[in-house]
């Protein structure tokens, strides 16, 4: 049984900060499917700043161990800003996984910013040998492969990388494993109300699931689609049934480029770039695409 640890962005059915609506919910959807897996062994959970503020991603957390894993799954606070490499400090997530490590190796589900893992590399390098894989939720071909949301312009961010660049380089440096689930593979799987309806008569999980995604198809639905992608479940599927997922291996890079989620930019504002291809950089597993009946296996590993 593959042994696993969650660091998460947890944001179901949070307000958002700083701007009208709600957060994203496929992050629930991950931890769930994982929770119902008879694959993986959850030894621990930790929470990252993200989707939403550290405080909101912990409480919800410690919420999702109690209400839907009997309080086994141990949950720990984790990092509320990006890595700042002047002043890098440890938390008490960082302490939890490395404490984890130290027994046993762990596979990590990172479906946040990766800041607590890039604290763990940088304060206790020598555990680098202990993470059997980091699977992510980031990444694309080239700069111009939008993350487009809906029919009316919207681009979103790489917000995982975008985040935290610094983190994904000491992934690299110190020669982790990586897989990455990128827009490229959740652009091609969409839960519709349809599917929302079906959660809705499962068990007490996926009727909070359910519940707690009617805001978000429905922000989805403003932006001229008719349900939405669930990123960060092809993460956790990748880990519980990899050959559902199909995969490549490319080299990954970091270059400067236009930010392209602002609107009109023109060279006046740039960002970092996660890339992957065939040009020489770090190897990574590059997910892409879904098993042709990979809806009805999703949908059946969550009301299971």
């Amino acid at each position: 049984m593959k042994k696993i640890w969650i660091d998460t962005d947890l944001a179901v059915g949070k307000e958002r900060i700083g701007r009208e609506g709600y957060s994203d919910v496929d992050d629930g959807y991950a931890i769930i499917q994982l929770i119902k897996s008879t694959e993986v062994e959850i030894k621990g959970m930790s929470a990252v700043f993200g989707n939403t503020s550290i405080e909101n991603a912990y409480e919800l957390s410690q919420f999702m161990s109690k209400e839907f894993a009997g309080n086994k799954i141990p949950v720990y606070k984790g990092a509320g800003e990006k890595l700042q490499l002047e002043k890098a400090g440890t938390n008490e997530a960082v302490e939890a996984l490395a404490e984890a490590l130290k027994k046993e190796k762990l596979t990590i589900m990172a479906i946040g910013p990766a800041t607590n893992i890039g604290l763990l590399l940088l304060i206790y390098p020598e555990l680098a040998k202990k993470i059997e894989e980091v699977v992510l939720v980031a990444g694309r071909r080239k700069p111009t492969d939008y993350f487009s949301i809906g029919n009316k312009g919207r681009k979103a961010k790489d917000m995982n990388f975008d985040f935290c660049n610094d983190s994904f380089r000491l992934l690299f440096q110190y020669n982790l494993l990586v897989t990455l689930c990128p827009f490229e593979i959740s652009n091609k799987v969409w839960l519709t109300n349809e599917d929302i309806d079906a959660l809705s008569e499962g068990d007490e999980a996926t009727q909070w699931l359910a519940k707690e995604s009617r805001n978000w198809i429905e922000q989805w639905k403003e932006q001229g689609e008719t349900g939405f992608n669930p990123f960060d479940v092809l993460a956790s599927h990748y880990i519980i049934a990899p050959k559902d997922i199909v995969s490549e291996k490319l080299n990954a890079h970091l270059e400067i480029h236009e930010d392209d989620t602002v609107n009109g930019n023109s060279k006046t504002s740039f960002k970092q770039y996660l890339l992957c291809d065939n040009s020489p950089g770090f190897p990574v597993k590059y997910c892409f695409d879904v098993v042709e009946d990979y809806h009805s296996r999703l949908i059946n590993s969550l009301l299971k």
